[in-house]
């Protein structure tokens, strides 16, 4: 029998994404349904049934708790669960999300012992939330988020994953084992790749400490020195061992910086203030490689962003971009938040609801 134009699975999963936008939540609700009948008719195994059955659970459940929070910017702080209280890196923890929660931010950990009870200790448990993996051992959450209803509990890594990166709009990373490094490269992959959208990364020593540092050179080393990075993709991430830089250097990238979204084949950057045409001709000259086409315009909100209600009031720098220079496009949100005056501030609540609850990762 000849196949259909959505019977092969490039083609189905292209047209959910170049549609994705318009499509109604019934029709999406329809579509999961859709799916799980296909699998029925592809007599898929009993194993491969458990695993879709569990994660899509664990997202329902997990989505559901954090919903109420989407108006909140929240820091995924990543670490060993073998650090001790009393070593410098844990109360390097502490401090940072000290940091963060007295700017309003909310403090998202795995959950478990280390560096993630102290992320949790420093937040405490009113700005903490916690994603805890199911495992024969450091399973148990940490007497801080322990019972909390801002507390998931998850069977994989990879939804596990998911979360920390698609509720999430900074990370800070403290010393840590296989667990740390692989969600470390999680991360700057997909800002590199603009399968997340930009966001600060922030790994943070000890003081004095020289895991990161070390682990930096051997990057600048072996992947910038054999051409497997771009020059520009070191600026994906800032290395510091000072826990009040490292709380400003990711409240700082949203002073002027909002958001971005894609419209149509256009990146809309979303900025809490007006900027100047001198500054936007001189964008212009000095990130034309970002652009497929065209210039950098700035405008006001889009028709098609006429459901983002609470982002209304807020310019746009929209331009083609050519999908591929992530880091340089860092660089120029770097330079677009030069433009702001005073010390990095907190922002308020229903500023952010929209952009948080539909932004957070990229198509």
């Amino acid at each position: 029998m000849a196949q259909g134009p959505f019977d092969h699975p490039e083609a189905e999963v292209l047209a959910a994404d170049q549609t994705s936008e318009s499509i109604a939540v019934d029709d999406l609700i329809a579509e999961i349904k859709e799916t799980a009948d296909k699998l029925a008719r592809d007599n898929a195994s009993r194993g491969d049934l458990k695993i879709l059955s569990r994660t899509l659970r664990e997202l329902r459940y997990a989505f559901k708790v954090f919903r109420p929070y989407r108006h909140r910017r929240k820091v995924t702080v990543f670490g060993s669960a073998r650090t001790p209280p009393e070593a410098p890196a844990y109360q390097q923890a502490v401090l940072f999300a000290q940091y963060m929660a007295a700017a309003r931010w909310m403090v998202v950990t795995g959950a478990a012992s280390g560096i993630m009870e102290a992320g949790n200790v420093g937040a405490g448990r009113a700005h903490s939330m916690g994603v805890n993996i199911l495992l024969p051992f450091e399973q148990e959450a940490n007497p801080i988020i322990a019972g909390d209803h801002k507390l998931v509990h998850l069977k994989y890594f990879f939804t596990r994953k998911l979360l920390f990166v698609k509720e999430s709009h900074a990370a800070a990373l403290f010393p840590g084992g296989f667990g740390t490094k692989d969600e470390g490269y999680e991360v700057l992959t997909l800002l590199q790749t603009g399968k997340r959208d930009m966001m600060p990364v922030v790994f943070v020593d000890e003081p004095g400490g020289d895991y990161w540092h070390d682990w930096a050179a051997l990057l600048r080393k072996n992947l910038l020195g054999r051409g497997m990075i771009a020059p520009e993709d070191l600026s994906l991430f800032r290395v510091t061992d000072d826990a009040r830089e490292a709380a400003d250097e990711i409240i700082g990238f949203y002073r002027v910086y909002h958001s971005m979204r894609f419209v149509g084949d256009r990146l809309v950057v979303r900025v809490k203030q007006s900027l100047k045409p001198e500054f936007v001709e001189q964008l212009n000259q000095q990130f034309s490689s970002l652009l497929a086409g065209g210039s950098f315009q700035q405008t006001t909100a889009l028709p098609e962003e006429a459901n983002d209600e609470y982002l209304q009031d807020l310019p746009r720098l929209v331009f083609r971009f050519d999908r591929k220079s992530l880091g340089k496009l860092r660089l120029m949100i770097d330079a677009i938040n030069a433009q702001g005056e005073g010390p990095p501030q907190a922002e308020s609540a229903d500023a952010t609801s929209a952009a948080l609850q539909a932004d957070a990762v990229s198509p």
